[in-house]
């Protein structure tokens, strides 16, 4: 009986120390797994802020579009308005000249006494 306990406790230590040396390559690779997520987050974080940035600069691009837009409505309506005050004015020096042209064209009749 003592000597199936005793190759009982050889054989634990001997998984042990087996199971021991076979835990350092695994702890190597979750050393290395650490690592490469390390750089994968910082990876993550770079294109994520890179993103962000595109957005903020997609957002105020799109606000300028929308003043540039605004603007230019303003100048068209401007130019409507100075386009119509310019053709009344011509209209009024028209008939100006046209009275003019028919005041000239008028003989005075002399009266005879």
């Amino acid at each position: 009986m003592t000597r199936s306990i005793l190759e009982l406790a050889s054989a634990s230590l001997f998984l042990t120390l087996t199971g021991c040396a076979d835990v350092k390559p695994l702890q190597a690779d979750v050393d290395s797994l650490k690592t490469q997520v390390g750089k994968l987050q910082t990876q993550v974080d770079a294109a994520k802020a890179s993103a962000d940035s595109a957005a903020r600069a997609a957002r105020s691009a799109q606000s300028s579009a929308s003043q540039a837009s605004e603007a230019a409505s303003g100048a068209q309506s401007t130019a409507n308005q100075a386009l119509s005050a310019a053709k009344s004015a011509q209209a009024s020096a028209d008939a100006l000249n046209e009275k003019v042209d028919r005041m000239f064209k008028k003989r005075p009749s002399i009266k005879k006494s």
